[in-house]
């Protein structure tokens, strides 16, 4: 389908009261250095040669800019293992998509992080693990990893591309909040989010090393609030809690389908990074179909759209237009079915379990991890 075609037929749908999306992932590739034992891709990973070729991205990228995309997130694995991510760069500035690079540094050079900002990238979101080399590197399980990062993080000010950084935070590392943000300030990073380990994946393997305790979990939220008053107009600080110990689930994606979407390495859309965890969907791929066909048209996307698929007590809530029914990856790997309601939240049925179940595994004194790919 054309990309004229595209925007014709999209004026056709009133009756769909869709909005566009506003923002796209693409995974570029699930190749990546690091073998974190919280790694949020597939536990099958999709091989080199089934990737989207160069012009295979591009043509997404005129398709996203047609249906209305306004963000576009390079992501993976580690998208510098692309050796085509400059031009890929480029093509998507050219089309007046907005670009942010989402790397753990590894495989950046000074040079070549030049030649994205000649391309016209305009912000980079670097991983960290930890605020010092042999805790980071552990965590990574990269030696040198955190070493790479500071580097990265310069050559990236210096080049005058806004800079983020994305603390994936856990038991293991939970006390370093207050450095991490410290360090943020240092490396010249104009925001930072403290994101506390989504369960799934392959994180779900290392639940009893990774699980925080409540005490850390109130503390963190409390380091938080004071840096964010402490830096203010300095540096802007996201904060993505515990999600086990909240009273409500939290409006994951925006909502399923409102906002967002992701493209996989081989071209799988997906409405959010751990939707392939559902058995009973199937998400159609951009190499058979339009980006606007599979957003307004196809099963997957229209799953859990709105409010007709909502459970009670979700459909009687008066938070089902603030977390639109919570997490449903969430809902499906705690409870077994997409459509439950998401056991984080105080009125599922199951929350008294998961709350033991917490307990339990943050109590635990392991701190052995499982890695990625070993």
């Amino acid at each position: 389908m054309s990309d004229t075609l595209t925007v014709q037929t999209h004026a056709a749908r009133d009756s769909l009261r869709i909005p566009p999306p506003m923002a796209m992932l693409a995974e570029l590739t699930h190749r990546c250095p690091l073998a974190c034992p919280y790694c949020s891709n597939p536990i099958e990973l999709t091989r080199g040669n089934e990737e989207l070729s160069t012009e295979e991205w591009i043509g997404v990228f005129r398709q996203a800019a047609a249906l209305g995309v306004l963000h576009l997130h390079l992501s993976g694995g580690e998208p510098a293992a692309r050796r085509d991510l400059v031009e890929l760069t480029q093509a998507a500035a050219s089309l007046g998509l907005y670009t942010n690079l989402i790397t753990s540094g590894v495989g950046l050079t000074e040079a070549r992080i030049g030649s994205l900002a000649d391309a016209g990238l305009e912000h980079v979101q670097l991983s960290i693990q930890g605020v010092s080399p042999e805790g980071a590197d552990r965590i990574s399980g990269y030696k040198g990893g955190y070493e790479r990062k500071i580097a990265v993080a310069g050559w990236t000010t210096d080049a005058g591309i806004p800079l983020t950084l994305n603390a994936v935070c856990h038991r293991q590392n939970m006390s370093e909040i207050d450095a991490m943000i410290d360090l943020a300030i240092r490396l010249k990073a104009r925001r930072i989010e403290v994101a506390t380990v989504q369960f799934h994946g392959w994180a779900e393997r290392n639940k009893a090393a990774l699980m925080p305790t409540r005490e850390q979990v109130e503390r963190a939220s409390e380091t938080v609030t004071k840096a964010r008053e402490k830096y203010k107009g300095v540096l802007v600080i996201d904060y993505v809690p515990a999600d086990y110990y909240s009273s409500y689930p939290k409006a994951c994606m925006g909502g399923w389908g409102r906002v967002g979407l992701n493209v996989t390495p081989s071209g799988r859309v997906l409405p959010c990074h751990a939707a392939e965890t559902i058995p009973s969907l199937s998400f159609e791929t951009v190499r058979d179909c339009s980006l606007a066909e599979i957003w307004y048209e196809s099963d997957a996307f229209n799953a859990y759209r709105g409010e007709d698929w909502m459970p009670e007590p979700c459909r009687s809530c008066e938070r089902k237009k603030v977390d639109f029914g919570g997490c449903r990856c969430q809902a499906m790997a705690l409870a077994g079915n997409a459509r439950a309601t998401d056991p984080v939240c105080i009125r599922s049925p199951l929350r008294e379990h998961l709350t033991r179940e917490t307990e339990r595994l943050s109590a635990t004194a392991s701190t052995d991890l499982v890695y990625r790919g070993r």
